[in-house]
């Protein structure tokens, strides 16, 4: 994965690190229904329009090599592959909600005014 990480001191800087790991037009709906059960990359097709097998697939192959997803062959002929979140793609779930709860009040913020 390339990530462009300004450092300071000789300091990476977290938020900047984290937000370039989840970059990306597909990484957090991918996340997201990796979180609610999708586990093949078949299935992600009919889930997340406009997504295409190369993109996907770089995709999944960044978030696996930051951490945030693992990968199972389940079978070998055909190739048969599963993901799943690991730990910290459990801990970003969790900081997608407080994302979605923000940008609920932002909505209706914009919708009052």
């Amino acid at each position: 994965m390339k990530s462009k990480i300004r450092v300071s001191e000789n300091k990476i800087c977290p938020l900047e690190h984290a937000v370039n790991t989840i970059s990306g037009k597909w990484k957090i709906p991918i996340v997201w229904h990796l979180h609610h059960g999708i586990k093949k990359p078949t299935d992600f097709y009919s889930k997340i329009a406009g997504i295409n097998r190369r993109v996907l697939t770089r995709q999944l192959k960044e978030m696996e090599e930051s951490g945030i997803i693992n990968k199972t062959i389940t079978r070998l002929k055909p190739l048969e592959v599963e993901y799943q979140l690991t730990s910290v793609g459990d801990q970003l779930v969790q900081s997608l909600w407080s994302l979605n709860n923000w940008g609920e009040v932002l909505l209706q913020e914009k919708i009052v005014r």
